[in-house]
């Protein structure tokens, strides 16, 4: 049964009203959204600026090097996280206590740590590059444990410490690598820099801020939990086996989905490292970056709704859901029609000021990426109206295919048509999840309709 208690309210406003049953503490989502595009914006700027000082600074070799660390290193990292902070974000009822997540969170980073070391030990990489993708994996570890305090706190609807947390992040990481590669010219100790960067601002503000959170949201449900410090009784940690084992059982599907989502962007680096060498995949990294800056958008609007679409669902007003999703779906169409037009009218000008003349030759390259990148923003909303519908283990075989579909475009492609290829094979693999995320989402709301 369709719930209308409170659908003309949320219709009414649903960008400006805080959420309904919560704490004066939250922001609007508008607020929230907001906070989130200005924290997501600057982090991604200085995202972009590394590789662009690594692309003025060095040579396509050393930004292919850079890439090759990152596409090793994210899948096994991402996937051993579970997801965790979508789980987090999205659980309405507060079934796990938030020392739960963070145990669970660090013993899957540790497992992650030993598989990258398993995969660097057994590779034929030189010494060089073996450490550049082992320090890149310890500072995606520190990231890894800082996303589960923004768990913590989209799940509060705080969405602004976690903006500031990410403009404090973007501008250290930027400086702190920057500053290794130009004063030594060694791409090793700049990842060194910036895992040290990381791994400050975890310490320094992430766990105080997540810290202060819980501090202030406490309830006597936790009297039942044994702490054996100051500091495990203000983060909730306590060994609960039980609890551990079965929220890893929970999160498990979407740990996969999240191994495949990034697996599945990295495939194309792996063809293209095999097949075209570093060069051309330092090409490929610095012509598809610009890109970010929709994904930026719609990972702002999509992670300051999640909340609010899980709630809708849980209280079973799918006409506010559906309402919201719709206003999301026609903003992420309209931000990859946009980047399209942009890419088609001034692409090559666009390369050109930003790097060297021998990315802007690319330009076609980068319109096939457009394309790619437009249709994954749709894809990326229905991808987060699966989440807050808590569809977890349906999105496997979505992203399965969709995977299956990357790597066997890029084994036909790449060595016929190189770069291109790649860029035509992750098309084909965002069409599919498109169709999948849409599939599942309908089934989702009518099968709740019906009951």
């Amino acid at each position: 049964m369709l719930s209308t208690s409170k659908t003309s309210s949320d219709k009414a406003g649903e960008f400006d009203q805080p959420l309904l049953r919560s704490s004066p503490h939250r922001l609007t989502l508008r607020t929230n959204f907001l906070w989130t595009l200005s924290g997501n914006v600057v982090y991604a700027g200085c995202q972009w600026g590394m590789l662009v000082v690594l692309a003025k600074l060095s040579t396509p070799q050393l930004v292919g090097e850079f890439a090759l660390a990152l596409a090793i290193t994210a899948p096994i990292v991402l996937g051993a996280g579970l997801s965790l902070r979508s789980v987090q974000a999205t659980d309405a009822a507060s079934e796990y206590a938030f020392g739960d997540y963070l145990l669970v969170r660090l013993l899957t980073t540790i497992a992650a740590g030993v598989v990258i070391v398993g995969i660097v030990w057994s590779s034929d990489y030189g010494w060089h590059t073996a450490a550049i993708i082992l320090v890149v994996g310890l500072a995606k570890g520190f990231e890894s444990v800082s996303d589960i305090f923004y768990g913590l706190l989209q799940q509060h609807e705080r969405m602004d410490r976690i903006a500031l947390s990410m403009m404090i992040k973007g501008p250290l990481s930027l400086v702190a690598l920057g500053a290794a590669i130009y004063l030594s010219g060694d791409l090793l100790l700049g990842v060194c820099g910036l895992a040290a960067a990381w791994l400050l601002l975890l310490i320094v503000y992430d766990v105080r801020n997540g810290a202060s959170v819980l501090k202030a949201t406490s309830n006597s449900e936790l009297a039942s939990l044994k702490f054996d410090s100051a500091l495990a009784r203000r983060l909730q940690l306590s060994w609960r086996p039980r609890a551990l084992m079965t929220l890893m059982l929970l999160a498990l599907p979407v740990g996969i989905v999240m191994a495949l989502i990034s697996f599945n962007a990295n495939i194309p680096r792996y063809f293209i490292e095999r097949h075209l060498g570093t060069w051309d995949l330092g090409i490929f990294a610095a012509v598809a970056y610009p890109l970010a800056a929709g994904a930026t958008v719609v990972n702002a609007l999509g992670q300051s709704a999640v909340p609010r679409l899980a709630r809708y669902y849980a209280d079973e007003d799918y006409r506010a859901f559906s309402s919201l999703m719709r206003r999301l779906l026609c903003l992420g169409l309209a931000i990859g029609t946009g980047g399209i037009l942009l890419i088609w009218l001034a692409g090559r000008p666009v390369l050109l000021l930003l790097y060297r003349p021998e990315y802007s030759d690319r330009v076609g390259i980068f319109l096939w990426l457009g394309l790619a990148a437009g249709i994954g923003y749709v894809a990326s909303f229905l991808g987060y109206a699966m989440t807050a519908a808590r569809y977890f283990r349906a999105q496997l075989p979505v992203f399965l295919i969709a995977t299956l579909v990357t790597a066997a475009g890029c084994a036909v492609l790449v060595p016929r048509y190189q770069l291109s290829g790649a860029a035509i094979a992750m098309i084909l693999a965002a069409i599919c999840q498109v169709i999948g995320s849409a599939a599942v989402t309908t089934h989702a709301l009518r099968s709740q309709r019906v009951k």
